[in-house]
């Protein structure tokens, strides 16, 4: 038999096929004591900044630009309460401040902080009628504007919304991103597993205080069990020759893991107040001595969805615009998901620009 008929068989392709294989594997797992090092250089927001304002465990971060300013309304950014900000800064080619702040925007953003167990009692109209409302008034103070533009992502989103409505003069611009309102859907495993029938929240935060962030992201986590503990590990021991890919996924991964307690009372609220009861598109929703009525929101109004979102089914935000008294409302959604609506190259390539365009005619 020839040397070529021999190496022609199936059965001799496949083994070498094989032994290809393992030892390509075993030529990228050298790479895996390097792996700390790539953790280790992470850095939390790409884009230069200064602290402007703080109180109690709140910072606002400005930030810094040569560019001419070409809008002198303020952009604040508002996140939500459970993971950290910099996601709208995570890498400087996928950033949605440096979107803006290329644009000529002054841009600002809040970082919550981490509240400890003295913050338990915290509510919602304590960060809304209260941090908020401080930051927002600080902001038309130092710019002398008398409205801000604000972008809510997530639960700042539906803060956000909050917020316009019970403070309407002050708030010149609304842009929703991802934001949670209609909570009477059955779309989405959250709305599954805060269902009065199966979660008692009143029991929850009597016993512990504080949401942990430890359940928080367990929670996270089984949203797509099968992607985030078999798919996304695998998907890195296949690219860890790959500088730029592995970076990234760390860069990625310190964000996912860096969550934060969630003050016990609110947590309480937007569980049974929101995804239990509804209230707030019945108008009905309490902030302290307010009730949230989302006709009072007539500045205009963008809502950002995503096509793909687990987290915030556009089923939850996309009747946000038919419960405002704007007349200015436009919807927009692109193909990604929850996260990457502010980290996806699609989103930067195709929303984004779009985005900063239409508050650019409107500032």
């Amino acid at each position: 038999m020839s040397t070529a008929e021999y190496s022609g068989r199936p059965w001799v392709r496949a083994q070498k096929a094989i032994v290809d294989e393992v030892s390509e594997t075993l030529r990228r797992m050298t790479r895996l004591p390097f792996l700390w090092r790539h953790a280790q250089r992470v850095k939390k927001g790409a884009s230069p900044s200064e602290v402007v304002y703080e109180e109690d465990q709140l910072r606002l971060l400005h930030y810094l630009s040569d560019q001419p300013r070409k809008s002198q309304t303020p952009l604040l950014f508002v996140f939500a309460l459970v993971n950290r900000p910099y996601i709208l800064d995570l890498v400087p080619q996928r950033s949605v401040v440096s979107q803006f702040v290329k644009a000529g925007f002054d841009v600002y953003l809040i970082d919550w902080g981490t509240p400890t167990h003295a913050h338990r009692r915290l509510t919602l109209d304590s960060y809304i009628n209260g941090y908020l409302l401080n930051v927002v008034d600080y902001l038309r103070e130092r710019t002398g504007s008398e409205a801000v533009s604000a972008l809510g992502y997530c639960m700042g989103g539906t803060m956000s919304a909050i917020f316009t409505a019970l403070h309407p003069a002050r708030i010149k611009n609304l842009i929703l991103m991802a934001a949670g309102i209609e909570f009477g859907t059955r779309v989405g495993l959250i709305n599954l597993w805060t269902d009065a029938k199966y979660f008692d929240a009143d029991a929850f935060v009597d016993a512990l205080g504080n949401c942990p962030a430890e359940f928080l992201q367990t929670m996270f986590l089984m949203l797509k069990p099968v992607d985030n503990l078999i798919a996304k590990p695998l998907g890195l021991l296949e690219r860890l020759d790959d500088e730029r890919f592995v970076h990234e996924y760390f860069t990625m991964e310190t964000w996912l893991n860096d969550n934060v307690p969630v003050p016990g009372e609110v947590f309480r609220e937007f569980v049974k107040h929101l995804y239990q009861q509804n209230l707030l598109v019945k108008n009905q929703l309490p902030i302290g001595r307010h009730v949230v009525n989302l006709k009072h929101i007539t500045c205009p109004v963008l809502n950002l969805m995503a096509s793909n979102d687990d987290l915030v089914p556009c089923a939850q935000s996309e009747s946000f615009n038919d419960l405002v008294d704007s007349s200015d409302r436009k919807a927009m959604k692109v193909s990604a998901g929850h996260i990457g609506l502010a980290v996806g190259s699609k989103a930067h390539r195709e929303l984004w620009p779009q985005v900063c365009q239409w508050l650019a005619e409107r500032s």
